[in-house]
């Protein structure tokens, strides 16, 4: 009789592994009335730190300009610490891609309107996004360099 182990999933810890907040144009950029341009880039990588132990890293960068004058660009890194036992191969990946990343959005969000508030700028609140569908997209894509690697 083999018996089917039950999944384990439990978040060990959220934290902020890298933060970093540049206003090159100050003082003079805060005289500026004009509404900024606002740029997001979003990345989200994992790694096995032990067997059913791994980090998931979300970095964004924000980086808001008036005209060609930078205004503030602000880079951060949330993290956090999975347990995760018992989930087959296939679906560990989806788990840290989606479910992981859904987890922490909401904490990187929050770190990055906090630093820009406090940088003394309005503030900054990412719009929410869909893990999944970015997901979807980057297993796609590396499923067409595979094919074309073997051409």
């Amino acid at each position: 009789m083999s018996e089917q182990q039950q999944p384990v999933f439990a978040i060990e810890k959220i934290y902020v592994k890298d933060l970093s907040l540049e206003i090159p144009n100050a003082p003079g950029i805060f005289l500026e009335r004009e509404a900024p341009q606002v740029n997001l880039q979003l990345n989200t990588k994992n790694q096995t730190i032990e067997e059913g132990l791994y980090e998931v890293l979300l970095t964004v960068t924000v980086t808001a300009k008036v005209k060609d004058n930078v205004m503030f660009l602000v880079e951060a890194q949330q993290a956090g610490i999975f347990r995760i036992r018992n989930v087959s191969e296939e679906e560990i990946n989806p788990v840290l891609g989606i479910g992981c990343a859904n987890i922490l959005f909401p904490y990187l969000r929050e770190t990055v309107s906090d630093t820009v508030t406090r940088a003394g700028f309005p503030a900054v609140i990412l719009n929410p996004v869909n893990f999944e569908a970015i997901y979807n997209q980057n297993q796609a894509s590396s499923e067409a360099d595979s094919n074309t690697e073997k051409h």
